[in-house]
């Protein structure tokens, strides 16, 4: 594989080998990759360089950090669950309740969370509100979950954060059935962050579901739900109407809920808790959505309809549909929040609203990291996110052959994110990531050949031999025949092909 990142150490240790020795507990399945932002606040303008934060150069705080996650690890992962907020509520009870310090806008929805929340982020700090956002899960450092002003909570601060809370964390495991889980530890400690900075808005989305996530214990002023599809259907239910169900528990009384398009039963659901709690509505296509939108380069030209208005000529500089409609749900959000279309009728100044989208970064979402051959990144790991990605590298990017670099995670619906996938690769190299949950690279490979046919599938065992592969076969058609490589599957497989690609 080319291009690979050189080490003069004559006995180097493998990035890949270096990956498995760090598995940690984290779950592969749960979101999409998110980690940071490129925008600070209006004053401060944008950080430089990889949003995702590395290892911190100095031993001593890298020991720390590291002792901090090791800690984490050993409570309940991510994939096992209580359904209850029993636990974090005792514990931010003891903590003063930090959440109600400060309003929220709560997010939920199957995909596009993260990114949502990101464009929510920027467009508040634009307008120069201190902001905190807590989004899962994370990359390659747990710091990622915890951002405030658009930046990831720094290594020093998150260490002290968690020792700050770890005594009160003890109290209230002594007095449960079971531990706080690392989730639950987690969000204590974004909530615990945000109260301490102080920031004047939290952007927090739920981990899974709604009701009975760690996340809702906060009274959203506003509730965003993004599009909902069908995922984790073991924990949240098998169709749309019973995934919408767990996730309306956010809606709370007098919030304002900013709904995007869904499927009907979907969308029956979340209108029937509204009513219930007398909440105020805003629907994509209805109150709200996108008028139009061009592919343009490094991203896309849109023009909004706001719920106070037009927003022409706005720049965002991510690829797809369903981004420019991410777009559309986060303003409406931001003008909800504003009392925009309910206190007064107005849009908020379009120059703001353009820097901010044009700040936006959404790393593992159609995020290029190489180029020639060009290698794109996109963690979609179920077939609604399969169907979005292929929508959008086809109409971005016009690949004349494109190769997919693909590793799962157990339990999904593989064959459904494969056949979305099958129009556009002409080849597929199946492989796993680091994880112990990563499906198994012989399995995968076997529902890979009923959809693509044996001579279109490839099996490599190990991430970055799977990479040097893909990159091989698009290099055959030459530097200028317009081949690419898209590495998808699983947040994790993302991730580490970010590492191992020279991003990190």
């Amino acid at each position: 594989m080319s291009e690979r990142p050189q080490n003069d150490d004559p006995d180097p240790t493998d990035p890949f080998d270096e990956l498995v020795e760090a598995e940690t507990d984290r779950d592969p399945d749960l979101a999409v990759i998110e980690a940071g932002s490129r925008t600070l606040r209006a004053q401060a303008g944008p950080p430089q360089g990889d949003p995702i934060p590395a290892r911190p150069a100095d031993p001593e705080v890298d020991r720390a950090l590291r002792a901090v996650e090791d800690e984490l690890a050993g409570r309940w992962g991510e994939t096992k669950l209580d359904p209850s907020v029993q636990r974090i509520v005792a514990l931010l009870d003891v903590l003063g309740s930090p959440q109600r310090a400060y309003p929220s806008i709560h997010i939920t929805g199957t995909n596009g969370k993260t990114s949502t929340a990101r464009m929510i982020e920027a467009l508040l700090s634009a307008f120069d509100l201190r902001t905190g956002r807590y989004t899962s899960p994370h990359v390659q450092s747990v710091t990622e979950r915890i951002s405030l002003d658009g930046a990831p909570i720094s290594a020093e601060r998150f260490i002290e954060t968690y020792r700050d809370i770890a005594p009160y964390v003890e109290m209230v495991d002594a007095q449960q059935e079971y531990r706080l889980s690392f989730f639950e530890v987690l969000t204590a400690m974004a909530f615990a962050a945000f109260a301490d900075t102080p920031v004047d808005v939290a952007v927090v989305e739920v981990g899974m579901g709604g009701t009975w996530d760690a996340t809702n214990v906060i009274d959203g002023d506003v509730a965003v739900v993004t599009p909902i599809a069908l995922d984790h259907t073991d924990r949240l239910g098998e169709t749309h109407e019973a995934i919408a169900g767990e996730k309306s528990g956010i809606i709370k009384k007098d919030a304002t809920v900013v709904l995007a398009q869904q499927p009907v039963d979907a969308a029956s659901v979340m209108l029937k808790r509204a009513v219930e709690v007398d909440a105020t509505v805003a629907r994509e296509g209805m109150e709200f959505g996108v008028i139009s939108r061009e592919v343009a380069v490094g991203g896309q030209m849109l023009t909004l309809r706001g719920l106070g208005g037009e927003y022409p000529e706005v720049f965002l500089p991510l690829y797809g549909a369903h981004q420019a409609h991410n777009a559309a749900v986060a303003l409406a959000a931001v003008e909800a929040f504003f009392g925009v279309g309910s206190d007064h009728a107005r849009t908020l100044d379009i120059d703001t609203i353009r820097s901010a989208f044009a700040a936006v970064s959404s790393p593992g979402r159609m995020e290029v990291v190489r180029r020639s051959p060009t290698v794109v990144l996109d963690a979609a790991h179920n077939p609604a996110g399969g169907r979005a990605a292929a929508e959008a590298v086809t109409e971005a990017f016009g690949f004349s052959r494109l190769v997919g670099v693909v590793g799962t995670s157990d339990g999904k619906d593989v064959r459904g994110l494969l056949e979305a996938f099958e129009p556009i690769f002409a080849e597929i190299v199946v492989t796993r990531n680091s994880s112990h949950r990563a499906m198994d690279p012989d399995e995968l490979a076997a529902i890979a050949v009923e959809v693509f046919g044996a001579e279109r599938v490839q099996v490599e065992p190990r991430l970055d031999d799977a990479l040097e592969v893909a990159i091989t076969l698009a290099e055959e058609e030459g530097e200028f025949s317009g081949a690419g490589v898209l590495v998808t599957g699983s947040v994790i497989t993302v991730g580490e092909a970010r590492l191992l690609l020279g991003r990190s």
